[in-house]
Order: structure tokens, then sequence, then C-alpha cells
């Protein structure tokens, strides 16, 4: 990675590394807590809703989309953080795999790229953290945000970290966003003035995207009878 790259990762994402979003647990409504089905999203930034309330960042959206959807039977824990990175993930999924998992949203890995970390060493943390998931959730359906880093010079680094997410989500049999930001990245009416972190009404495009995923995915869900897990 080139130094530039890095720098603008420490100007950008990076920066809001102290501000940390709890991981509020959203219901899509009341419903019977027997039959819950849990969506945990782990991410950085722009999963946490930076610079905006958590009511405006995208996996709240979602709950309203699945109430919307009469999929009212799901809950929403978001349990990404603002500035987080694959190796912090890590760390921090343990704390969150104590309820089921029904599914798992993964949105991790472009502060590691702004960072300059090997993409070897990106690829083998999110496949440690899907694992992890697995080994508790052995049901679990896993969706991968993939990322892309956009305005730089397409280079073997560029191209090869765009590529891991469509690996690791070919490997898994997991489902893949393409691109979590399309329609969003690069366009200054919808990021706030870093340029990077999406406005509120970039957020909304962002839970379209993963709506598009998210239902098929969900009402498979809803109608299928809970396994066994794995204590």
């Amino acid at each position: 990675m080139g130094k530039s790259l890095r720098q603008s990762g420490t100007a950008t994402l990076l920066a809001g590394i102290s501000l940390v979003l709890a991981a509020p647990s959203i219901p899509a409504a009341p419903r019977d807590s027997s039959a819950v089905k849990r969506i945990l999203v782990l991410g950085d930034s722009l999963s946490a809703g930076f610079g905006l309330s958590s009511r405006q960042a995208y996996p709240a959206l979602l709950a309203e989309k699945l109430r919307a959807a009469a999929l009212t039977n799901f809950e929403i824990t978001n349990a990404s953080q603002s500035g987080g990175t694959t190796a912090g993930g890590l760390q921090r999924l343990p704390a969150h795999l104590k309820p089921k998992i029904d599914i798992f949203i993964l949105e991790l890995g472009i502060n590691d790229a702004f960072g300059g970390v090997p993409i070897a060493q990106i690829r083998n943390n999110l496949q440690a953290i899907i694992d992890m998931v697995k080994a508790r959730n052995p049901n679990a359906r896993v969706i991968i945000a993939g990322m892309q880093l956009p305005n730089y010079a397409a280079d073997e680094y560029v191209f090869a970290f765009g590529q891991v997410y469509a690996d690791l989500a070919a490997k898994n049999k997991a489902t893949l966003i393409p691109y979590l930001l399309e329609g969003v990245g690069g366009d200054p009416n919808l990021n706030q003035p870093d340029r990077v972190h999406p406005t509120a009404a970039g957020q909304k495009i962002l839970a379209e995207n993963v709506w598009q995923v998210l239902e098929p995915t969900a009402r498979e869900v809803a109608t299928t009878e809970a396994p066994a897990r794995v204590q």
C-alpha cells in the first residue's frame, strides 16, 4: 500500500475510532420471545452510523423494513464500532455470541485496507470471524458486505482487497452484497464533509442495498424451525 492511502485512511474512517456504538437490540415489533429470530451486525463506522444517531444507521432502518414486510419476529443487534478493524471485530465478537444468531451480517475490512494491512491477514481475520459464528450457530445464514477502495489507482492491492469478499462468500456459501456503498460512495450529496461517511440519506440507500439480500434470507429463516444450538 502506498503511503498516501494509509494517510487518507487515518484522516477518514479511523477518525471515528473513539466513538463506540453500543450493541442495542432493535426489535422489528413486539413478539413472542420464544420465536425470536436474531440478526447480528458486526461492522465499523459505516454500520455504526458515524456522525448520526443510531436510529439513522442502516441496521435500525432494516428493523423498520422488517416490520413493514410483516417479518415481526426478528431482532437486530448492531455490534458495530467506529474505527473497527477485522482484528478488533474478532476480539469483540465472543461477547455477542451468547444469544443464538440466525443471520449474521459481516461488514469489516475497509479500515484494514486504509491502514495497509496485508490482504492475507484481512482474509484470515474475516474467515476466523465467520468460523467463530458458525461454531456456535452452525445453521446461521451469513451475509457479507462487500467493500471496495474507490478513487484509488487500480493496483494489485486494490483489486485483491475487493476480491476478498467474493472469495469468502463463495468459500462459506454466504450471501454477498457486492458493494455496500453502491450508489453512495463518492457522491458528495450523500456523504458527510469527510466524503467517507454517509449522511442520513446515504444510510437509507445502504439499508436498501442490504435489504435486497436480507429480505429473501429473512423470509427463509422465518419459516425454519430453530435447530439445537452448540453450547
